[in-house]
């Protein structure tokens, strides 16, 4: 297949202009174009999600051109360069010996936002890390993935080193490929000696070591040693110790010995509050409209709402245009309708029955009763932002005349929200209970 054809025409198609802005950079992965899909990298994923939208029926109507058959096309957002004709795709490599001091210096407690799903950790990783208490040891951190665990490590990390303190920090993965390295080089007392001599040792995501029957034992002995030295140990996990199925009961009880604690979805306020954290961060200007759209809309995962702002701010500057609320809704609502895709109404219906102390049928029924109503509006309201039915399919799951009696549903909520605070916290709890059930 003739690349230089294929990119020619594609100038033709979209113009000059266009054309150097966000597709001459791209690279078509030659060794493709004898399977059945054909792979082209794209510098970031911003440009990959922008030409997904823009220009892939454009490329597979070319290439369908030249080979007469619809080709399968996958984009691929990879860093390259280029050498001659060949595609080299620049592949990050293992390290055999893991570097142990890449804390993140940008994730410092200054920075973290503290709300009242946070507070509580965010008070006692500070003590912790000025080593102010040995009774948090070791301290273990666990709640759903993106609500700040590894911000609040890194903090740590960051803190006890400005106290002259020897850290490592690691994710579990990491430890145990140094380990199985060390291992097979047949320098495990360097592994030990590294790993035992550390003021502070922090590991990410140890619930990883589930299954690792050589690693855990190495682990449960480091532990050991460290806590015998008063050397504090951090951990995080995404769910409490008793419930990581695969670690060791002696490991297990290890965990147990400091301090556990759990860090909460962030409610509407904290929400915000990281928003706009975010972009003064990263000099971006976001109207209070938008902000709020943002956090209703894009769930409790920091990492995914910070993912969509720079997604946002990213489309702004490719395109030259103004970040307004039409703009903001027409660039997330793919990320929108990927995060409510696989919430079902029957979920929903069955965690607001078990919470509420309503039966299921009573919610979908035209009964008056005011606990009956408050858990049908709920069920409405959260049916209508955590999934993508529309109002008529809505009116008629839950049994109403037409879809003006969900608009009229969700202004009645909105309201409520707005004045009453205890409903608005009830709600936000459903909410979080609803988009973090087990097994998602």
């Amino acid at each position: 297949m003739d690349i230089d054809h294929i990119k020619s025409e594609l100038k033709r198609r979209v113009g000059e202009s266009e054309y150097n802005r966000y597709l001459k950079n791209i690279i078509f992965d030659k060794n493709s174009f004898n399977s059945d899909k054909i792979v082209i990298y794209v510098q970031n994923k911003i440009v990959l999600n922008w030409i997904k939208r823009k220009y892939l029926v454009i490329f597979e109507d070319i290439i369908e051109s030249i080979t007469r058959t619809k080709p399968k096309i996958d984009l691929e957002a990879k860093t390259f360069s280029h050498n001659s004709n060949n595609l080299q795709i620049n592949n990050i490599k293992t390290e055999s010996n893991i570097k142990t001091n890449k804390l993140n210096p940008t994730y410092t407690f200054e920075n973290f936002v503290v709300g009242s799903s946070n507070q509580v950790a965010y008070a006692i990783a500070k003590a912790v890390s000025e080593n102010k208490t040995k009774s948090y040891n070791p301290l273990f951190i666990y709640g759903f993935s993106g609500l700040g665990k590894t911000h609040l490590l890194h903090a740590i990390g960051n803190e006890a080193i400005k106290n002259s303190q020897n850290v490592i920090y690691i994710t579990s993965e990491e430890f145990m490929n140094d380990f199985t390295y060390s291992l097979r080089k047949d320098s495990i007392n360097n592994f030990r000696g590294r790993y035992r001599e550390c003021d502070y040792l922090l590991i990410d995501d140890i619930q990883f070591l589930s299954g690792k029957v050589e690693t855990q034992v190495e682990f449960f002995n480091t532990f050991n040693a460290l806590h015998s030295e008063n050397k504090q140990i951090v951990l995080t996990s995404d769910k409490a110790p008793k419930k990581i199925a695969g670690i060791e009961e002696r490991l297990l009880s290890r965990f147990e010995w400091g301090m556990i604690i759990d860090i909460q979805p962030p409610e509407l306020e904290t929400k915000i509050s990281i928003i706009k954290t975010k972009c003064e961060q990263n000099n971006i200007e976001l109207n209070d409209e938008i902000i709020n759209y943002i956090a209703t809309n894009m769930g409790e995962n920091i990492r995914e709402i910070e993912s969509a702002i720079t997604t946002l701010n990213g489309y702004s500057s490719i395109t030259n245009q103004e970040i307004t609320l039409e703009f903001a809704k027409d660039v997330m609502k793919e990320l929108i309708k990927e995060s409510r895709k696989n919430i079902t109404l029957e979920e929903i219906i069955k965690v607001i029955s078990k919470e509420l102390n309503v039966k299921p049928s009573d919610i979908k029924s035209k009964k008056r009763s005011k606990n009956i109503v408050e858990a049908r509006r709920i069920g409405i309201y959260l049916a209508r932002i955590l999934t993508p039915n529309s109002m008529p399919s809505l009116a008629n799951y839950f049994g109403m005349k037409d879809h003006t009696a969900v608009s009229h549903n969700m202004k009645k909520i909105n309201q409520l929200l707005d004045e009453n605070e205890n409903f608005r916290l009830k709600v936000e709890e459903l909410k979080n209970i609803i988009t973090h059930l087990e097994n998602k």
